[in-house]
């Protein structure tokens, strides 16, 4: 293996892991959130949509064969399947949304950030749009009919303000970190 994809191949696993570890931080709150998206967000902006939806992808396939590296120490395929299961598949998507923003629309570096950004809260969206709807048909299914305004009170209007917050220092990090991935 060249030195170039050697390198990639490391920064795909160590984002994989920061993932897992972001997952156990929980900020204490109202609503008590972790800094999965945070890290999600910055695996976008350093290592690109490709090799950030890889790392995603990775992460995502740890905790489906039983490693407890999703938020509460929680792994199995069950925990994908749970209630907040659809979020987790979400980030795929995120980061999807977000590697296409990068290919199409981020080509002037005077831009970047800012267009980065827009793909950040676009796949954001995303995320909250998929992992609600799953939420709502899991908690129907198991539990009782819920509705969507309900949902989005306990899934999504609690969470948005420190979302927006990591896209911020995630979006940080990323312009200062950048020149140091060798990428």
């Amino acid at each position: 293996m060249e030195k170039s994809k050697l390198t990639q191949t490391v920064f795909i696993g160590l984002f994989a892991a920061l993932i897992a570890v972001c997952s156990q931080i929980q900020i204490p709150g109202a609503v008590p959130f972790t800094l999965q998206t945070f890290a999600i967000f910055l695996a976008a902006g350093l290592l690109g949509g490709k090799r950030g939806t890889i790392s995603v992808l990775i992460y995502i396939l740890l905790g489906a064969i039983g490693l407890p590296v999703f938020a509460g120490f929680k792994g199995g395929i069950g925990a994908l399947f749970g209630t907040t299961g659809g979020y987790i598949i979400g980030f795929v998507f995120s980061m999807l949304v977000m590697w296409l923003f990068e290919h199409f629309f981020i080509k002037e570096k005077t831009k970047k950030i800012f267009l980065l950004g827009i793909s950040m809260v676009t796949g954001l969206i995303i995320c909250y749009t998929f992992g609600t709807a799953w939420f709502i048909i899991v908690y129907t299914n198991t539990k009782e009919p819920i509705g969507i305004i309900t949902a989005l009170s306990w899934c999504v209007f609690p969470f948005i303000i420190p979302d927006i917050i990591k896209i911020v220092l995630a979006l940080t990090l990323t312009s200062r970190l950048k020149r140091y991935i060798p990428f």
